[in-house]
């Protein structure tokens, strides 16, 4: 049958040529590309299941070709929904979003961190954006 990977969220999802775009897998005067490094280290780690945010999810589709093309096996996906402040931005270390040392600095330990993420309770001024 056609190309696919499967998302926890997604389900099956087939490639979508169009998402690639012009794919540069090495250029003349810079280093492998993210994605053919990561499909390979992925598979020689024996990565099994890759969790990360739906920001990426389309580079997914490349990844999957280049899997395809190099033999190598393809590890089950969960792309997972962003964890943003109160306005809707981002959390992430460049944008200066709060992190794990700030929390646990404000007196939450990653054990209560983990707990609290479990049950949908989010430091102040943190929500679960829903793709």
């Amino acid at each position: 049958g056609p190309l696919s990977w499967h998302d926890a969220r997604a389900g099956a999802v087939p490639v979508d040529p169009a998402a690639l775009g012009d794919l540069i897998i090495k250029g003349k005067d810079r280093p492998a590309s993210y994605h053919l490094a990561v499909v390979v280290d992925d598979a020689e780690q024996g990565v099994t299941d890759v969790v990360r945010g739906e920001e990426v999810f389309a580079a997914t589709h490349a990844h999957r070709v280049l899997q395809a093309l190099l033999g190598l096996p393809t590890p089950h996906y969960h792309h997972h929904a962003l964890v943003v402040d109160a306005g809707g931005k981002r959390l992430a270390k460049r944008s200066a979003g709060l992190s794990l040392a700030e929390l646990r600095a404000g007196g939450l330990s990653g054990a209560q961190l983990a707990a609290n993420l479990r049950a949908g309770r989010f430091p102040v001024g943190i929500s679960l954006r829903r793709a």
